[in-house]
This record gives C-alpha cells, sequence and structure tokens, in this order.
C-alpha cells in the first residue's frame, strides 16, 4: 500500500495527522486499521507464496547433494538430435566422417536427424528429405552400429486454432502413412517430437498404438520426445488452469506413454531454474520419477542441454551440461542404478559447443 492511500492522508489532514481544527478525525483511524490489516494480509499472502517456492528450492538442492554410484555411466544407449542439414543437402562428405569421429569416443547409439516437419494434416513432402538415403549409407559407413532415425514433428493445434489436430482421425492416419514412407527410405526407427502436447491426451495415445504396429512390422525402434513431469501433484492442471499452457505431463501419463514405444527421451531442459545446483537437484528427481514409471523393456533417456541460450525458460548459466549429467546420475543411482536400457540424449549438435562434449565424456561416458 503506497500512493492512493498515502496521497488521501497528506491532502485530508496534512503531514502531522491532525486536521486544521486539531482534531484527529475517526476516519483517519480507521484508514490507519485498515492499513495495518491490510499489511498483515499481505505479509500473510507473501509468506504463503514464498514458503512453497523456498521449500521447493530447498528439496532441489537438497537433491543435488551426494555422490552418485559407481557404475553410473554409459550404457552405450544414448542419442542425439542432429539438424535438417544433414538430409537437405548442405552437409558433405567430409561432414559425415567428422561426425563419425566425434562419436567414436562416446555412447552414442541412435541419431534423431530432423527429417520434417510434418505438415499441419500429417503428410510429409519428400522434398523435405533429398539426401537422406546418402546421409543413412554414408553414416551407417562412418559408424557402423549407429541407427539413424527420422526425427518427426509438427506443432499441434492444442493450445491455438493452427497445428496438427491428433483428435482428427484422417490426420492420425496420415501421420502413419508418412511414417511407412520415411522408414521406406532407409532409416533405422522413427523419432516423434509433437509439442505442445498435454497430459492425458488420449488421442495420442491412439496414434502412438498405430504408430508401434507400423515399427514393429519393419522392426525398427518407436522413439518420442517426452515433456517434464510434474514436479508437484498434479502442477500441470494447475499451470494449465493459470496460463493454457499444461507445460508438465503427471507421472501416471509419462508411463502410458513409455509403455507404448521402444525409447522415450526426456526433454530435462528449458526449467526456468536459475542456480546450477537446482537445475541438477530437478533433474534428479525428474530422473527418478521416470524411472519409477518406465517399464525395462523401453530404453529411458534423459535430455542434456547442448545449446546456448538465456530467455525465461533456459537460464545458460543454470542449465549446463555437468549439472544435468550429475542430476541424471544422482536420480539413477537412487532409484535404479543397476538399469541397463537407460541413457542421455543430446539436444542439438549444431548449438553445442567443445565445452559441452567436453562435460558429457568427462562425467558420463568415462
Amino acid at each position: 500500500m503506497t500512493s492512493h492511500f498515502g496521497a488521501y492522508e497528506q491532502e485530508s489532514i496534512g503531514a502531522t495527522g491532525v486536521d486544521p481544527e486539531g482534531d484527529v478525525p475517526a476516519r483517519s483511524g480507521r484508514w490507519r486499521l485498515w492499513r495495518r490489516r491490510a499489511g498483515r494480509v499481505g505479509l500473510v499472502l507473501a509468506v504463503a507464496l514464498l514458503l512453497p517456492t523456498l521449500t521447493a528450492a530447498l528439496a532441489l538442492r537438497l537433491n543435488y547433494t551426494g555422490d552418485p554410484k559407481d557404475g553410473t555411466y554409459t550404457r552405450d544407449r544414448d542419442a542425439i538430435w542432429l539438424g535438417h542439414a544433414w538430409v537437405d543437402g548442405r552437409k558433405r562428405d567430409a561432414d559425415v566422417t567428422a561426425l563419425g569421429r566425434r562419436l567414436a569416443d562416446t555412447g552414442i547409439r541412435d541419431l534423431y536427424v530432423h527429417a520434417g516437419p510434418l505438415e499441419h494434416d500429417g503428410t510429409l513432402p519428400r522434398s523435405r528429405y533429398p539426401r537422406a538415403r546418402w546421409f543413412i549409407d554414408a553414416m551407417h559407413r562412418a559408424a557402423p552400429g549407429v541407427r539413424v532415425q527420422a526425427w518427426l514433428g509438427d506443432k499441434l493445434a492444442s493450445e491455438g486454432p493452427d497445428g496438427l489436430r491428433l483428435d482428427d482421425a484422417g490426420s492420425r492416419a496420415a501421420v502413419v502413412r508418412s511414417t511407412r514412407q520415411i522408414l521406406a527410405v532407409g532409416f533405422d526407427g522413427a523419432h516423434f517430437d509433437l509439442e505442445p502436447l498435454h497430459s492425458g491426451d488420449r488421442d495420442y495415445l491412439t496414434l502412438l498404438d498405430a504408430l508401434r504396429e507400423e515399427t514393429r512390422a519393419r522392426d525398427v525402434p518407436l522413439s518420442v520426445a517426452a515433456h517434464q513431469i510434474d514436479p508437484l501433484p498434479a502442477l500441470h492442471s494447475v499451470a494449465g488452469t493459470l496460463t493454457g499452457h499444461p507445460k508438465w505431463w503427471s507421472q501416471k501419463f509419462f508411463g502410458e506413454v513409455a509403455r507404448r514405444v521402444d525409447q522415450i527421451a526426456v526433454m530435462s531442459y528449458d526449467t526456468a531454474m536459475p542456480l546450477e545446483n537446482l537445475y541438477g537437484g530437478y533433474v534428479a528427481q525428474q530422473t527418478s520419477l521416470a524411472l519409477e514409471v518406465t517399464p525395462p523393456t523401453t530404453d529411458l533417456l534423459m535430455g542434456l542441454p547442448f545449446f546456448h541460450e538465456s530467455d525465461i525458460g533456459h537460464h545458460e548459466s543454470a542449465e549446463t551440461v555437468s549439472a544435468a549429467v550429475r542430476g541424471t546420475r544422482l536420480g539413477l543411482s537412487r532409484t535404479d542404478p543397476g538399469r541397463e536400457r537407460f541413457g542421455v540424449a543430446l539436444y542439438v549438435d549444431f548449438a553445442a559447443k567443445e565445452r559441452d562434449w567436453t562435460a558429457y565424456r568427462e562425467g558420463w561416458v568415462r
């Protein structure tokens, strides 16, 4: 309370609080009483809002303490997202050779190379990936054993009028046909990133069931990029009500998705965490939450931020590869240290710096 009520008192009774006749008006006393009560209410509200924030921050900070267990390193099931330049003609043989050398001393087995995006009706123009066959063959020669998956995605019409509509059966059928089309080129799997995808979307689960039939028929993996899991119960519902953008998935929905795919990669970045230890604790929590509901037959990958920018959702100084790796190892150590089908996924090749690769190798690959 500042300008309005302060100005009213100054104008009514002067700076001393006494009117020109020498009496303190009753109204002035009521205003003071009101202000004291308003101040107390404001203090209570501030504490009510601040305490949960401080409690959550303390919990994340504590989550980042301790030592990861021995052996919580790469299981040689890691992945990296690659940009569109690898399939549109901008890359050449020398680039593939250099990438093969880069991968040689890592645990990376899967490459998610951007071959889309899909059209809003679910179709995929062949003009989007003119050099895909060349890249697949060249990569298999440069890095035998590495799988080249087609990374497909689109903006969903979940928060606005434009985008792919998963509630339209025709669009879902078109996505399945597009997957069949891209796999016929020779890709070793299909990786999907559809956003923003709201928790509990049954149409998405229906699409995954159809896609799984397609990939199983070809004996290749179905992989998806996944939203983060509610760090607090039902937080996605609260965020959806307040902002219209329910950023998180419920843990139950995450498990439903994980049971329908061969590989699920958590986009464990863009967390808005302001400090490195809070981000690391958050990743540790996310790792544990995901491990609890991902079946042992599904590869679970935790995302590492191989990009550099600072905005409201991502603070470069906080979201470091080192913090993400340590958080991943802590979560793995506490929840399922012996799990084999586990790894990390690096986002993204064209934005990575040498220090990102070093932190990944030293912290996770060993």
